[in-house]
């Protein structure tokens, strides 16, 4: 029983010495476990800055030219940018660049309150004036895009004027001082500034040594646009009309005219 118990051991050893070492081979010819790709992430379109955050104002006669910037983000960087404008009554205006930087695409837009006689999408008219909003078509460098509704928007308004004259000048302190003014604003229909009727204008004075306006009566435009109104004198100082504006108009102070009280 000995002499067995020896050579099953032996065996036992000799099988051992066998495995171990192939085993230890076997694992060191396996193939490394295969890492996964890196899937590239979907761009993703932020928001979108108009004429640097200002409303877009046209008169009658110049062009006005404004930027339209579209944020957003990509693992490979934005490389394009197609960029739609949509507005009331069917406006519309498009434009495309490729992008500056990996997260930022600015195009250039320019409204022309005059028809293009060989584009008559690029019409002007009135009824174009108010809420306007930003579409967007981004391209990536490594080939997605992405379509992109409602990133932005702004307000697209027709020009305002308005005059004063504050008379007589000088006045006796105490005396009375008539003011008066008109409010146009730019038509698109016609090319010409027409009196804006039933609008709320504020008459505002300030004192000759000081620097703020402070609104002394507000009054409403006629069916002409003008506006009509008296003051007591009682210092040196300008007086205004200003024009708060509204989503198609823009506002307007006008130039202060000054009065001497003696």
């Amino acid at each position: 029983m000995t002499r067995h118990a020896v050579v099953a051991l032996t065996v036992a050893a000799a099988v051992g010495g066998l495995t171990a070492p192939t085993a230890l081979a076997n694992s060191a010819l396996a193939a490394p476990a295969a890492v996964p790709a890196a899937v590239p992430t979907d761009p993703v379109v932020t928001g979108a800055t108009v004429n640097g955050g200002k409303d877009v104002v046209v008169g009658t006669t110049e062009r006005k030219t404004f930027t339209v910037t579209v944020h957003g983000s990509d693992d490979s960087g934005l490389q394009f940018a197609d960029v739609d404008l949509l507005g009331p009554a069917v406006g519309f205006y498009t434009t495309d660049n490729y992008c500056e930087t990996a997260t930022a695409c600015t195009t250039t837009f320019t409204v022309d309150p005059h028809p293009d006689p060989y584009n008559e999408n690029t019409d002007l008219r009135n009824a174009n004036a108010g809420h306007w909003y930003v579409n967007t078509l981004v391209d990536t460098n490594d080939g997605a895009s992405l379509l992109a509704k409602n990133v932005g928007g702004f307000l697209l308004k027709r020009a305002a004027a308005l005059t004063v004259n504050a008379a007589p000048e000088p006045v006796v302190r105490g005396g009375t001082i008539t003011v008066t003014g008109k409010l146009t604003r730019a038509n698109w229909d016609t090319y010409r500034y027409a009196g804006y009727t039933g609008r709320s204008v504020a008459l505002q004075f300030r004192p000759k040594a000081g620097d703020t306006y402070t609104t002394v009566k507000t009054l409403t435009t006629n069916g002409t646009g003008n506006l009509r109104t008296t003051v007591k004198a009682a210092s040196d100082g300008y007086w205004r009309w200003s024009f708060a504006g509204t989503t198609t108009t823009a506002p307007k102070n006008a130039t202060g005219d000054f009065v001497d009280v003696r």
